[in-house]
């Protein structure tokens, strides 16, 4: 008999137990209970999550594509596949491994698509670098992340870090990976046929990650717990490898399916392309090749190591597919067969370990969770501007937050991936978004990720629809029509209600903003139990969207080029403190509201400064975001630093009289540093202004000539008062060495 703290170990409730023992009708093998708590647990099976994210729309401007481990879209019949995914508890328990191995994961889950990698994007979180082990961790994920991706030849072109005591005991790994393929060559992880043969291709199996999904992914950190083996170890060269041989095995046409062993191993790949095909498969796991001797049959089952994949591979063609992995010095075995009878069924030399119908394991229990708005809520949207003082010098506060972790430039970290590898890289990292061509066209795909967490703390609803409007904006910034989302969903215990309450807000938030934009969410991922015995995250919804660009020679980037060109703003400063990087740098303040959100304006502005853009008027083109005008204002003259260019601005935005009557804020630190959305910074010849200024008028958007580019300073007038004056070498300096000062310290 299976005693209680059997499957509670393994991360299975007395309910669910009961629910086994009657889809069996007996008690379970350890193999069986072994893989009902890998596919029923929260990482793989989704019980408490899948309910809210059938919200997300699927359709959207472009074809799309909605596969088993990834997603994409159509563009002039080529398939744009990409997908975000979270490594966060392996990263916080070893960043190194963790980091490397969730970039390969998710690469992984593009190849066997049948597309070819073209680029990775990650999404960092950490605790304050004053702490030594949060520096431990960046170091180690971002080793991570170079030591694979390099090595892979997969360029890292994009992403965000940033730092909050929120992520103190559980970081966040978010990595992205963008795919390109023929529409034709696309692949399924389903198994079909009738005796058709399951393969086993790539690296052998050993105990590494073993109970990752179920036990690692699943579960919060406590005081004390130390869980280093069920971390998994990662190979790029043998990744690379795995990359080249599993396209050119797609390419005989004798591969029906085809799916990548990554959370719960040969249990989630066997179990979900049965479940896929609606057919059932027989397992030999005599056959698997090892590297560790003595594996228990569970073991095998629920192994996590990397570099592995199963493919369905029509009867008769074994042989051909077997030269192809074996050329790249990779395993290639026949391990089992596509049955009728839908069962997944494990022999472990010749005796059976498990037979399961392979629905009842990718069916996981589903449950409506109970949410409540948290406590802490109605408190902290207070925010009372009267008993906030104004600084007394601005420039001592734009310098202080150009040095801030969140917003200073993050070249220390991206100077050590390879950005270049594959020669698609159009714009390197630190503009807006990524731009990578798509080669054989004129058109490109451009990239980003974003999520302000803070605002998502304070409005989830809201936040995460900032969340989503952000990063149109960053790809509209750099020329590219907004065309599909991924999402990497990250919070604390589903089980506390508070916390389910933010996820089920956010999800929401997130669904009516893609509704809005026309804008389809084709692939993702959910963590939860993000939680240490310091806290709760920040509810982070991470947004991966990529973008088209038409044109690639009309791509843009952030920084001025030209000195004597006229300054446009794009959008209403509304004079917003609320959840701002000021409040919380310089008041040591968390405080208030998330700034408003109009999406009708959003996407007005977004239209005009595309049109722009498109039309070959604009120098360059940025998004005010965090750190507000003056912030943005400054990256733009500082972020190219073979070229710095100084601005004056000389009539500084202000609320409309229309904000005004809505209690917005006048005072000088919430026009310099509020954050207001849906505004865009323009650069553009003087002949262009009022081209511009007719479009934005078309489509109904504030317009505003604030300055022009010049001289070696920033310079912000507000009437005849000098609000901020510094050298911009200064702020470079700021800017560009206070990240590394702190990691390194």
């Amino acid at each position: 008999m299976v005693k209680p703290n059997v499957y509670r170990s393994l991360g299975l409730n007395d309910e669910e137990y009961t629910k086994i023992l009657g889809i069996l009708g007996r008690e379970p093998t350890p193999t069986e209970l072994a893989m009902f708590s890998v596919e029923w647990s929260e990482h793989c099976g989704y019980p408490r999550s899948r309910n809210w994210l059938k919200l997300l729309p699927k359709k959207g401007k472009y074809e799309t594509l909605i596969g088993e481990d990834s997603g994409g879209i159509i563009v002039d019949g080529l398939a744009i596949v990409f997908k975000m995914e979270s490594h966060n508890h392996p990263s916080q328990v070893e960043p190194k491994q963790g980091a490397a191995t969730g970039v390969g994961g998710i690469i992984r889950d593009i190849f066997t698509a049948g597309a070819r990698p073209i680029a990775s994007l990650d999404s960092l979180r950490f605790g304050p670098l004053s702490e030594p082990y949060n520096r431990y961790l960046l170091r180690g994920v971002v080793d991570g992340i170079q030591f694979y991706g390099n090595c892979l030849g997969v360029p890292t072109v994009g992403g965000e870090i940033y730092f909050d005591e929120s992520y103190n005991g559980n970081c966040l790994v978010n990595a992205m990976s963008i795919g390109v393929a023929k529409k034709e060559n696309l692949a399924r992880a389903r198994a079909k046929g009738v005796g058709n043969s399951i393969m086993y291709v790539g690296s052998s199996t050993g105990k590494d990650g073993i109970g990752g999904c179920s036990v690692l992914a699943s579960h919060e950190f406590k005081e004390g717990e130390e869980k280093r083996p069920t971390v998994q170890i990662g190979d790029p060269f043998t990744e690379k490898c795995l990359i080249e041989a599993t396209l050119e095995a797609l390419a005989t046409g004798h591969v029906v399916g085809i799916k990548d062993m990554g959370a719960a191993g040969l249990t989630c790949s066997s179990s979900e392309m049965a479940s896929a095909g609606n057919v059932g498969i027989d397992l030999e796991l005599e056959r698997v090749p090892r590297r560790e001797a003595n594996m228990e049959a569970w073991e095998v089952m629920m192994s996590e190591s990397q570099e592995r994949m199963l493919v369905c591979v029509k009867k008769g063609k074994e042989k051909e597919i077997e030269r192809i992995f074996q050329k790249w010095d990779l395993n290639a075995v026949v391990i089992g067969k596509v049955t009728k009878d839908g069962l997944v069924r494990v022999k472990d030399k010749g005796k059976v370990v498990a037979q399961i119908k392979a629905r009842a394991l990718t069916e996981a229990p589903i449950y409506d969770m109970p949410y409540q708005k948290p406590d802490y809520l109605d408190e902290i949207n207070k925010l009372d501007l009267n008993k906030i003082p104004e600084p007394k010098d601005c420039n001592d506060v734009l310098l202080k937050l150009l040095a801030a972790p969140s917003l200073a430039n993050k070249a220390w970290v991206y100077q050590q991936y390879d950005h270049m590898v594959q020669t698609n890289t159009v714009v390197l990292p630190g503009s807006d978004a990524a731009v990578l061509r798509l080669k054989g066209t004129k058109k490109a795909v451009a990239a980003t990720t974003d999520c302000n967490s803070r605002y998502c703390f304070l409005n989830p609803y809201r936040g995460a629809q900032i969340a989503v409007a952000e990063a149109a904006r960053n790809l509209v910034c750099s020329g590219a029509q907004p065309a599909a989302v991924t999402d990497c969903l990250n919070f604390g215990n589903p089980e506390k209600p508070d916390r389910f309450w933010q996820f089920k807000n956010c999800v929401e938030g997130i669904t009516a903003a893609c509704k809005f934009f026309n804008i389809p969410v084709v692939s993702g991922n959910v963590s939860f139990y993000n939680e240490s015995p310091k806290g709760s995250i920040n509810p982070t919804p991470t947004i991966g969207m990529i973008g088209i660009v038409e044109d690639v020679s009309k791509v843009i980037t952030q920084y001025f080029k030209q000195k004597g060109e006229i300054i446009i703003l794009l959008g209403i400063s509304r004079g917003e403190l609320g959840g701002s990087e000021y409040l919380r740098q310089i008041q040591h303040q968390v405080k208030g509201d998330c700034p408003d959100l109009d999406l009708r304006l959003e996407q007005a502005v977004q239209q005009a400064a595309l049109k722009a853009i498109t039309k070959g008027l604009v120098s360059s083109s940025h998004d005010c975001s965090e750190g507000g005008l003056a912030v943005a204002l400054a990256e733009c003259c500082i972020s190219n630093k073979e070229n710095l260019i100084g601005a004056l601005i000389d009539d500084l935005p202000r609320p409309s009289v229309e904000a005004k009557a809505l209690n917005y804020s006048t005072r000088k630190d919430a026009l310099l540093f509020g954050e207001s959305q849906s505004r865009i910074i323009l650069s553009c010849p003087k002949k262009h202004v009022f081209v511009i200024k007719d479009i934005a008028a078309k489509l109904k958007v504030p317009f505003q000539a604030i300055g022009k580019t010049g001289g070696q300073s920033l310079k912000i007038l507000d009437g005849k008062k000098t609000l901020i004056n510094l050298p911009l070498e200064k702020m470079a300096q700021k800017w560009t060495n206070s990240l590394q000062s702190l990691i390194t310290a």
